[in-house]
């Protein structure tokens, strides 16, 4: 998320055009109108699983907070693009959304970065699932119960309903990370009478 790119304006404009409170969507998210209003104003920067939250209550994709307009079926995010990562999150990591502009996608892809030391403790949980591959350094991942110790090149999948967390082991680390939408509920079958 650049500098220019902060998903605050654009969350207050969803929610004033439904007509929306404050109090409604930090009720419905799970955390206070203060955060949520400090968040349409600038003065704090959300981590993902705070804009999932938000996204979700507004129903519009991630990718509708962060300014990105939907193409119908592909987005291309590639190697000549601006990949500047965003101002560093109240959860103390920075990140920018990949390739995110595909309309209705069930996947998200997201570049992440954080320094030793710079990040605040403290669970996480969103809908769906989450995939982590580590592109450089070392972090430290708990999930539920379970920590792991991550190195570049390894690999996490797990249900991010779970609260989980992370932190880097090594001076600076980057990682990849693709959340998919929890699936929809199947619809039961209605069976027709001979």
């Amino acid at each position: 998320m650049a500098d220019d790119a902060h998903p605050g304006p654009r969350i207050r404009l969803l929610r004033q055009h439904q007509g929306r409170t404050l109090d409604d969507i930090a009720r419905t998210c799970g955390f206070t109108p203060s955060l949520l209003s400090k968040i349409e104003t600038g003065a704090t920067s959300p981590p993902v699983a705070t804009l999932s939250a938000i996204a979700t209550a507004l129903g519009v994709p991630v990718a509708g907070l962060l300014g990105v307009d939907p193409l119908p079926a592909a987005a291309v995010h590639d190697a000549a693009a601006d990949r500047r990562l965003g101002p560093s999150t109240s959860k103390g990591y920075r990140f920018a959304a990949l390739a995110a502009a595909r309309a209705g996608a069930q996947m998200t892809p997201y570049l992440f970065t954080a320094e030793r030391g710079g990040m605040k403790p403290g669970a996480l949980s969103h809908p769906g699932e989450e995939l982590v591959l580590v592109l450089s350094g070392e972090l430290r991942y708990r999930v539920g119960p379970s920590t792991w110790h991550l190195r570049e090149g390894d690999v996490l999948a797990f249900d991010a309903a779970v609260d989980h967390d992370m932190e880097p082991i090594s001076e600076r680390a980057t990682w990849f990370a693709v959340f998919c939408a929890a699936p929809a509920a199947a619809k039961p079958s209605r069976r027709r009478k001979p």
